[in-house]
């Protein structure tokens, strides 16, 4: 393609817009535009990264037996309603960007394709012959971002590759699992980029097991937990560890004291002397359900750790069948004026204690009267620990569960992990933190889709039975934008060959020059019937800008017919190593093609 011929625009500026490195860089090179928040075009250039991604994908999901096909981006209300999701995607996380058709029933522009691909295999599949199956399509998804950000890693349109796989059992679907780690391990080794896989909390798509593919870079918005051994990595979100061994306690009897403007942890052990691995911290949430039941729910945790809310969620959602529900619709701290809603008195906040008493809750439609009490297994094994005392200015030193308190019958881990801490693997590691950018992400589902669909097949036996069902998406999109984010310097991107929009550019510095211009010509064909794609830039600019935008777009290999010329050759420029060397016109098309196979292989 010759750069006069093609749509190409750079700047020298970097837009307003742009937050981190690969968004200014996309925008400065003539990859994107933006058309609106969270909504961009492909250009040129960009389109063919986004299909080299598509293709690599591709191979790698028809090697494990999967099947391309292609489901529709508006998705009828039913069937969400019918697993239970229409509430969570467009109330609880209001995700969904849903819509009325002319005869008022419910659409949805699909964020993702579960309760499809389950509506077709509940029509479709009816014996165990027909298992395993695997199907995937790659499209546009649609997600009503509260706040997109950073071009193509949070946009509110982006292509995914999504696939799903139905299996007669557990012990199947964790084969294909296990191939699809290593699909999704293969494409993004081929992309040329570093990467690591995680535990991960499986979020509104649900299931049991479920891991992340992290692309790193410092701009990741995600938090990777790690051991130094490569034995464990989770996202922060999911990630589990040891606590630090909670310090002596300096106290022996029970005592109420006096802690006047003591409403944090800091103050309360600057007070009293005590370390906060000896302080029993109570923090209220509330916690609404999609039943309409709202419930105080009073977390119980060692003053020197924080709660994960992702977490908490978990624990609550667990619990949602006995509030009469399937989800929750908010978690959230209750302020001063959500208090009011449902408190008979002002609350003793920073001074509670697990006790609390439920006389604190008034009467009232849709709210459970009783706090819902959880204590983190941190708090579990304290003694002659310092907690409130349910009074403003006053904690209590020496309590113990059972002796006053009532140690909470529901224990759970809900502390948030953080670097430094212990590995429950091995305790001698300690967690390490690197920041990742989410590319892929892989589920167990199990029969969760299925049962709420009804999509069942006859086993052996001849009963009818719930299939099993695997998830396993990539963000191509995203991707294409993490492989920025990963590489590039101050001159611009330097794309991996793998997914670089074009493998060469041949830069006429003056076409003025016919010497230079016959080069570049000749160059030009010899390249092309090579089998490399090749750029020519062959525009009346300055050579100073026609190497600035070379080596902003990023393409592997420069070639510049100048001064070398006269002796009958080029210069070749590596983009990634910056090296150059001076080859012979007619040796210029065999050694990049040796350079590039060996590249790929």
């Amino acid at each position: 393609m010759r750069l006069t011929q093609m749509l190409f625009v750079t700047l020298r500026e970097n837009p307003v817009e742009a937050e981190i490195p690969s968004h200014k860089l996309l925008l400065r090179a003539g990859y994107i535009r933006r058309i609106g928040s969270g909504i961009y075009v492909y250009l040129p250039l960009m389109w063919r990264v986004l299909q080299k991604v598509s293709q690599i994908v591709r191979e790698e999901m028809n090697a494990t037996g999967a099947q391309e096909c292609l489901l529709p981006q508006l998705q009828p209300a039913e069937l969400w309603q019918e697993s239970g999701r229409w509430h969570t995607y467009t109330q609880a996380e209001g995700i969904m960007f849903a819509l009325q058709d002319r005869q008022e029933r419910k659409l949805g522009l699909g964020p993702t394709h579960e309760e499809v691909i389950t509506a077709i295999a509940r029509d479709m599949l009816r014996s165990y012959r027909q298992l395993p199956l695997q199907l995937y399509q790659i499209q546009s998804k649609f997600r009503d971002e509260i706040r997109p950000r950073f071009g193509l890693l949070r946009g509110r349109e982006f292509i995914m590759k999504d696939g799903y796989s139905f299996h007669s059992d557990i012990e199947s679907l964790q084969q294909t699992y296990a191939r699809m780690h290593q699909a999704y391990s293969n494409i993004l080794q081929r992309c040329g980029l570093a990467f690591r896989s995680v535990q991960a909390d499986p979020g509104a798509i649900g299931g049991a097991g479920s891991e992340e593919f992290m692309v790193l870079a410092e701009a990741g918005e995600d938090e990777v937990l790690y051991s130094e051994d490569g034995q464990y990595a989770a996202n922060v979100e999911k990630a589990i560890s040891l606590a630090s061994p909670p310090q002596p306690s300096p106290f022996t009897t029970y005592e109420r004291r006096a802690t006047p403007g003591t409403e944090t942890i800091e103050q309360v052990c600057q007070l009293l002397q005590c370390s906060p691995t000896q302080v029993v911290k109570n923090v209220l949430y509330q916690a609404r359900y999609d039943s309409g039941v709202m419930v105080l729910v009073l977390v119980s945790i060692r003053g020197d750790q924080d709660i994960n809310e992702v977490k908490l969620q978990n624990e609550l959602m667990q619990l949602a069948a006995q509030y009469g529900s399937k989800t929750i619709l908010t978690l959230e701290i209750p302020d001063a004026k959500a208090q009011q809603l449902w408190a008979t008195k002002p609350l003793p906040l920073g001074y509670m204690a697990p006790d609390i008493e439920n006389d604190y809750i008034k009467p009232a439609k849709n709210l459970s009267l009783e706090f819902l009490r959880l204590v983190d297994k941190t708090a579990v094994d304290l003694q002659h620990y310092v907690t409130g005392a349910n009074e403003v200015g006053y904690h209590v030193v020496g309590a113990n569960w059972g002796d006053p308190f009532r140690l909470p019958e529901r224990v759970v881990d809900i502390r948030k992990a953080k670097p430094g801490d212990r590995a429950v693997h091995d305790e001698t590691q300690r967690l390490q933190s690197a920041r990742g950018i989410e590319i892929g992400h892989i589920f167990q589902l199990g029969t969760k889709y299925s049962q709420a669909m009804g999509a069942t097949y006859t086993n052996e036996q001849g009963e009818e039975v719930p299939l099993v069902m695997g998830c396993y998406g990539v963000g191509v999109s995203r991707l294409a934008q993490a492989a920025v984010e990963q590489s590039y310097d101050k001159n611009g991107i330097i794309w991996p060959l793998a997914i670089a929009p074009y493998q060469a550019i041949i830069t006429i510095p003056n076409v003025a020059d016919s010497a230079q211009v016959s080069a570049g010509e000749k160059l030009y064909t010899e390249l092309n019937q090579a089998g490399i794609e090749t750029l020519l830039d062959d525009r009346n600019e300055r050579a100073g800008v026609k190497f600035k935008d070379a080596d902003l777009i990023g393409i592997p290999y420069r070639i510049v017919t100048g001064r070398s010329l006269s002796v009958g050759k080029v210069e070749v420029v590596s983009r990634a190593s910056g090296q150059s060397q001076e080859l012979l016109l007619e040796e210029v098309a065999s050694t990049l093609k040796q350079w590039i196979e060996q590249a790929l292989a």
